[in-house]
């Protein structure tokens, strides 16, 4: 396994415990908004996918794209079904419909086929071919064990407490960070550097041979950065560095993250002022990290970043992040909509994109 634990037996019991499967797939807007237990939103149709080999058999073709170079997978008809770019390991693929809400903090819900996970290699060119992929994508396809979207959505407000053997709460409602003693509502209420291990309460050993411990007064609390190392890294088993300078894997920040090397940049960093928002977004797609610059304070630093989720109920580009204002992972709307699309405020601020 890429990761390596202070406690190896508590990694056995976690793994067993995610892979028994989740009833929290789904998130759905209920008719009471002031219940915020999320309910599950029901299948409302099948995934189209005819074979699990990975192989053309007359009614899929493989098909070559560039910006960025990917491999697309489509039915007879043409439908895009699988998604495959070069240098990262991030898989988008058709399946099941699913509903994700969050009504306590918006109105907004996403309706996606699109289910996002990890390959145990980075995508290149003729990787169809290889065993690797074809058991890798016949174990995948259709299938709906709990992938990057499902782990996001059981952090958010009145996400239920999952535990695995050892009683260790690896999953439910978090939050940003602890109240900041010098600071207030719109400016630093709430500190940073909450990272998974925070939220977990037990310490950490990182590929590269280093501990870290929990701080008590951030347990259960994740920030932006640490929301989706927790979902990539802790939950999807992506690589993780102990901080943005030391081994390999996901960085720890922001800034790290859309400057280092890991992933496969689809919209390339320019700068940060105003002048360097991009352009066209339209390449993004479910499951990319997106970075903002929103303080000018951080200078030449990105200073936030998120995970695209798709196009929401009004056709709008949704992500969901960490925040503050918020207190945890969101889709919400306080402070600012969470639309990539518009001149909204994260709108305005976002930078680059990447795929890891």
């Amino acid at each position: 396994m890429p990761l390596k634990k202070k406690r190896p037996a508590l990694h056995a019991v976690t793994v067993l415990a995610l892979l028994a499967g989740s009833t929290y797939l789904t998130v759905e807007l209920r008719k009471d908004e002031q219940d915020k237990t999320p309910t599950v939103q029901a299948v409302t149709d099948t995934p189209d996918l005819t074979n699990g080999t990975g192989q053309s058999d007359g009614k899929q073709k493989w098909e070559r794209l560039r910006n960025p170079d990917r491999s697309v997978l489509r039915t007879e008809g043409g439908k895009v079904i699988a998604t495959f770019t070069d240098g990262a390991r991030t898989a988008t693929l058709s399946g099941p419909s699913r509903t994700f809400a969050e009504p306590t903090n918006t109105k907004s819900k996403v309706v996606t086929d699109n289910w996002v996970r990890l390959m145990p290699e980075n995508w290149r060119q003729g990787a169809e071919k290889e065993k690797w992929f074809k058991d890798w994508f016949k174990q995948y396809a259709g299938s709906e064990e709990d992938d990057i979207f499902a782990f996001a959505f059981q952090y958010v407000e009145g996400a239920p407490v999952k535990k695995d053997d050892e009683g260790i709460a690896y999953a439910g409602d978090a939050s940003f960070g602890p109240l900041n003693p010098n600071g207030s509502e719109g400016n630093d209420l709430r500190e940073e550097e909450s990272d998974f291990f925070d939220y977990l309460g037990i310490p950490y050993t990182f590929r590269d041979g280093t501990t870290i411990q929990p701080e008590a007064k951030r347990a259960r609390a994740i920030d932006c950065s640490g929301f989706v190392r927790t979902v990539f890294g802790y939950r999807a088993r992506f690589p993780l560095m102990a901080n943005d300078l030391s081994g390999d894997g996901l960085p720890r920040t922001a800034n790290g993250m859309a400057r280092g090397k890991v992933g496969a940049p689809v919209i390339p960093l320019k700068g940060v002022t105003p002048a360097d928002r991009p352009k066209t977004i339209d390449v993004v797609q479910p499951g990319d990290l997106v970075f903002f610059k929103l303080d000018a304070r951080t200078k030449q630093r990105l200073d936030h970043v998120g995970i695209f989720l798709g196009h929401d109920g009004e056709g709008h580009k949704i992500f969901i992040s960490s925040r503050e204002e918020v207190d945890g992972p969101t889709i919400g709307d306080k402070s600012g909509t969470s639309r990539l699309d518009g001149n909204g405020y994260y709108a305005s601020a976002l930078r680059s994109a990447k795929r890891l």
